[in-house]
């Protein structure tokens, strides 16, 4: 069957523009949540999130298309062409078909939408720009992505909420099952507008605290909510024959497994139990051909709401059984924020940077875990033979996803352009 490998990434997030920067920031422990600057959060319940600093839209995007699109787009482009940079691939070099898009949106274009919505109600409909009615939707970031690079593969947007940046990259390796041989893929968010705050705001899962160290602190027992972030991770993922044939530089790993499931509950409310939860990761380790026994780590979807991550500590139990007290767990997005679809995805470029370099990174802003989850939960960086690492992640509204990535051994790949070329 073919195998769909992971050969560039591209990060824009609270803790760095690209994939090292990113990294070195997350093993040194360092929290980039923040009160908001982006506006006066003053009279909103949430004040602090994680936000992208370093990030100059000049120098990553035309101007001439920066007035069409929102900040989201803006950092989507930048992370896509990071991606296709680290692969050292160029969509132009190949046939038009061969390249796909399929990036994740949770909440679409929120700066731009708010500004139109106060020019509409402030000056009439003639002080909304025509641009409006592409730069808010969730397709945006993809097809712009598929026009700047004149991709004709197949286009998707997946709108999952959280779990939007794992579902694209499995989708992705549908679509390269299908016969496109390099798909980009993952997602970016940029919900830190007061519009975009204020409908998050009705879920009641945000923190309140003004303090970033009391606010989102994944499995600790003084867990109050998650605070919002923006940016996120855009991965190139390729047929592993195709790559090694063109000269990738480097493979960070293989998507082995991957899942989704339903809670099939009440869309505002939290399931009952966590079936559908620990099937997604059954469904994903048994689409893998391991067993739970085969996972080295465990990177999970932490939302820091104590009911959430009770949750989830139940859904491993079931997977892990009594293994789960020695399997490590880790959740870095705490350093960074909730940040939507964006999350998973730089979830998945972060478990690959751990593959990579046999580091698993500690869990973001936990001061005291809570011994009920019976959780080996990773307090500071733990050097490991990661093989196999299963990542998981929630949207807002009962979905599930699970995905196991797998560290491919650059000799088992000797011989392969060889025989392709024969």
């Amino acid at each position: 069957m073919t195998r769909a490998v992971i050969t560039g990434l591209g990060v824009i997030a609270p803790s760095g523009v690209g994939a090292d920067q990113h990294w070195k920031s997350i093993l040194a422990g360092e929290l980039n949540v923040r009160r908001i600057s982006a506006f006066d959060p003053t009279r909103y319940t949430t004040t602090i999130a994680g936000q992208v600093e370093g990030f100059d839209v000049n120098e990553q995007v035309d101007p001439r298309l920066v007035v069409q699109t929102d900040r989201w787009t803006w950092m989507s482009l930048a992370a896509t062409q990071l991606a296709l940079d680290d692969a050292l691939y160029n969509p132009g070099d190949h046939s038009p078909y061969a390249t796909s898009v399929a990036l994740a949106a949770g909440s679409g274009g929120n700066e731009f939408g708010q500004r139109e919505m106060t020019g509409l109600y402030t000056s009439g409909p003639q002080a909304v720009g025509a641009y409006q009615s592409i730069a808010w939707f969730y397709a945006a970031s993809t097809g712009q992505s598929s026009i700047r690079h004149a991709t004709k593969g197949p286009a998707s947007v997946l709108v999952t909420e959280g779990a939007g940046g794992l579902d694209s990259v499995g989708h992705a390796r549908r679509v390269i099952r299908r016969g496109t041989t390099a798909v980009i893929a993952g997602g970016t968010e940029a919900p830190l507008s007061p519009y975009a705050l204020t409908c998050y705001g009705t879920s009641g899962w945000l923190t309140a605290a003004a303090d970033p160290r009391a606010g989102y602190k994944p499995f600790d027992k003084q867990a109050n909510g998650y605070a919002p972030g923006e940016g996120g991770a855009v991965l190139l993922v390729e047929d592993l024959r195709t790559a090694v044939e063109r000269g990738t530089p480097q493979i960070y790993g293989e998507i082995a497994g991957y899942a989704a499931t339903h809670d099939a509950f009440d869309a505002n409310a939290l399931a009952p139990d966590a079936t559908h939860m620990a099937r997604a990761m059954s469904l994903a380790i048994e689409d893998a051909g391991l067993t739970a026994d085969d996972v080295d780590l465990i990177v999970a979807d932490a939302a820091g709401v104590a009911e959430m991550d009770a949750l989830e500590a139940s859904a491993l139990r079931m997977v892990f059984g009594d293994r789960i007290s020695a399997v490590p767990v880790t959740a870095p997005q705490g350093f960074v924020g909730r940040l939507n679809a964006g999350g998973s995805a730089l979830s998945v470029a972060t478990a690959l940077l751990a593959i990579r370099d046999g580091v698993a990174p500690a869990v973001g802003n936990l001061d005291e875990p809570d011994p009920s989850y019976g959780l080996d939960l990773v307090r500071v960086p733990r050097e490991l033979d990661l093989n196999v690492v299963l990542i998981n992640a929630r949207g807002f509204g009962g979905f599930n996803s699970s995905m196991v990535l797998r560290r491919i051994d650059p000799a088992n790949l000797q011989g392969m352009t060889e025989e392709g070329a024969s």
